[in-house]
C-alpha cells in the first residue's frame, strides 16, 4: 500500500483541475486492456505455474497486483457495460450476453466514461471486441462512436472465424476484410497505429484494447503451440499458447508506451471480463483450458470463480513497483476513480455502483455507501445475486421456479420473471479465510445473514425495478432508440 501515499499528492491537484478541456494535457492519459474469458490463475504472477506470461508478470512487477479485483458480471456483455458505465449492468437492461440481432443494447442515455473523457478533452479509441449491441454496425442501435469512442475498430463479439485471420473487424463503420495474423496482435497494432497517428499533441488519450482472447473460438500461432509439449488434453497447448500470444501484445503495447515517451503519463489497467470458459460446455469449447486458480466456479458462476479476476494497474513514477492490495475492488469503480482523477464531474440522473479508489491513495479504505452488488439471472445453480462487504460475501437465489436458462442470450418472458421475483435463499462466506467458496457460515453468523440479506433484497429490487424490459422478436429491438 505505500504506491497509494506517493499518489496523494495528484489527488489533490486532482480535484483543483476543473473540467474544463483547456487542462487536459496535465492529466494522465488512460489505457484499459480487457481480456476475455481469462481465468484468475491463468497468469504466472497470478500463480499459474505452466501458461508463459513474461510482459504481463513484469507489468505486476513495475505497479500494483490486485488480489482482490473483480468484473461486474460472470459474463461478457454485461461485463462490459458496466465497466463502462459504473452501473450494474442489469440497470441498463444489458441482463445476458448479446447474441446476433438480440434487442438488447447500451441506450443512448446510458453515460460512459469514454464520453465523459472526450468532454474533457481526451482523444479516445475503442480496438477490439464492442459486443454492446444485437445490431452491430447497423444505424438502429449504438455503436462504439455513439459512447464517446472517435475512434473504432471493432468486433459485434468473438473474432471470426477463429483469431488466426479474422475477417469480421469494422473500422469506424466500415468493413475491413479478412486480415493476416492473429486477433490480439491485430488489435493492438491497430492501437498502436492510432496512437502514433495523433502526432505531437498536448491533449490526453484513453484508448480501450479489448482482446478477444483467450475466449473460443481459440487459435493461436505454432511456434508458441510448440512452447507447451508437457500439454497432453486436446486444446490444451492451443490454450496455453493463445494467453501467451495475448501477453506479447501486451509487451508490444507497453514497447510503444516507450517508444513514444508516454509511459510516465499514461495510467494502465489490465484484466479480464470475467472468469475461464468451462471445457467443453458446448461444441466449440474443447480448447477452453482457464483456470479460476483457488477460487469456487467459472465463467457464468456468481461465486468468485466467475467474477473475481487479474488485475494490474501501472503508472511508473507514481505507483510503486511490487506493490499489492487486498482492497475489494471492481471495474464499475473505474467511472468514479476516472472522474475524480481528472477533474470531470460525475454524470447525473441515473444511480452510480461505484466508488472512487482514490481514497486509496491515502492508504484507506474505498468509502462505499452500498456493498458491491452483481447479479446474473442464468448464475449456474440458481445462485443470482452476489454482494461483497468487506471480507464477507452473500450468495442468492431467487424465489421463481423453474430456474432461468444459463448461458443463453435474453429470451421473451425473462425481464418479466425478473421483476416479479424476490431472493429466497442465501449462502454466507468469509473469504480472508475461505478464498474457495467452501464454509456457509449462514447459520453461525445469523445477525450478519440478516443485515446482509436485507441489502441483498433491496438492491436486488432497485437494480431489477430499473432494468428496461425489450421488445421480441429481435428485430423489434429496431424501434428502440
Amino acid at each position: 500500500m505505500r504506491s497509494w501515499f506517493r499518489l496523494a499528492g495528484l489527488l489533490v491537484l486532482a480535484a483543483m483541475w476543473g473540467s474544463t478541456p483547456s487542462r487536459a494535457a496535465e492529466r494522465p492519459n488512460v489505457l484499459i486492456i480487457l481480456c476475455d474469458d481469462l481465468g484468475y490463475g491463468d497468469l504466472a504472477c497470478y500463480g499459474n505455474e505452466t501458461i508463459q506470461t513474461p510482459h504481463l508478470d513484469e507489468l505486476a512487477a513495475q505497479g500494483l497486483r490486485l488480489t482482490d479485483c473483480y468484473s461486474a458480471s460472470p459474463l461478457c456483455s454485461p461485463a462490459r457495460a458496466g465497466l463502462l458505465t459504473g452501473r450494474t449492468p442489469s440497470r441498463s437492461g444489458i441482463y445476458s450476453w448479446i447474441a446476433p440481432r438480440n434487442p438488447m443494447y447500451l441506450k443512448r442515455d446510458e453515460t460512459t466514461f469514454a464520453t465523459l473523457l472526450k468532454g474533457a478533452g481526451y482523444d479516445t479509441c475503442h480496438v477490439g471486441k464492442w459486443h454492446l449491441n444485437g445490431l452491430f454496425n447497423q444505424p438502429e442501435q449504438t455503436q462504439p462512436n455513439d459512447h464517446g469512442f472517435d475512434y473504432w475498430f471493432s468486433t459485434h463479439n468473438n473474432a471470426s472465424p477463429t483469431h488466426r485471420n479474422p475477417n469480421n473487424f469494422v473500422r469506424n463503420g466500415e468493413n475491413v476484410g479478412e486480415l493476416e495474423g492473429f486477433s490480439c496482435q491485430i488489435v493492438a497494432d491497430e492501437g498502436i497505429r492510432w496512437l502514433k497517428s495523433r502526432g505531437e499533441t498536448d491533449r490526453p488519450f484513453f484508448l480501450h484494447v479489448c482482446f478477444h482472447e483467450p475466449h473460443e473460438p481459440i487459435d493461436s500461432p505454432d511456434d508458441l503451440v510448440d512452447d507447451y509439449p508437457q500439454a497432453t488434453k486436446r486444446g490444451e497447448a492451443l490454450y496455453y499458447a493463445n494467453v501467451t500470444n495475448m501477453d506479447r501484445a501486451v509487451g508490444t503495447l507497453m514497447q510503444t508506451l516507450d517508444d513514444l515517451d508516454i509511459a510516465d503519463e499514461t495510467l494502465v489497467f489490465f484484466t479480464s471480463d470475467n472468469g475461464p470458459e468451462t471445457l467443453n460446455r458446448y461444441r466449440n469449447a474443447w480448447r477452453s483450458h482457464g483456470s479460476p486458480g483457488p477460487l469456487r466456479g467459472m465463467k457464468l458462476h456468481i461465486y468468485d470463480g466467475g467474477i473475481r479476476v487479474p488485475g494490474i494497474l501501472r503508472w511508473p513514477g507514481k505507483i510503486e513497483p511490487g506493490s499489492e492490495s487486498a482492497e475489494p475492488v471492481c471495474s464499475v469503480d473505474l467511472l468514479p476513480t476516472l472522474c475524480e482523477l481528472t477533474g470531470v464531474a460525475l454524470p447525473e440522473g441515473k444511480p452510480l455502483d461505484g466508488a472512487s479508489l482514490l481514497p486509496l491513495l491515502e492508504g484507506k479504505p474505498v468509502q462505499r455507501t452500498k456493498p458491491l452488488f452483481w447479479h446474473y439471472y442464468g448464475g449456474v445453480g440458481n445462485r443470482q445475486v452476489a454482494i461483497r462487504d468487506g471480507d464477507w460475501k452473500l450468495v442468492a437465489g431467487w424465489d421463481q421456479s423453474p430456474d432461468l436458462p444459463t448461458g443463453g442470450s435474453l429470451r421473451p418472458g425473462i425481464v418479466e420473471a425478473l421483476k416479479d421475483s424476490d431472493l429466497k435463499f442465501f449462502e454466507l462466506y468469509n473469504l480472508r479465510e475461505d478464498i474457495a467458496e467452501q464454509h456457509n457460515l449462514a447459520e453461525f453468523e445469523p445477525e450478519r445473514l440478516k443485515r446482509m440479506a436485507l441489502q441483498a433484497r433491496a438492491m436486488y429490487r432497485e437494480v431489477i425495478d430499473e432494468g428496461p424490459e425489450w421488445e421480441f422478436p429481435s428485430r423489434a429491438g429496431r424501434n428502440q432508440k
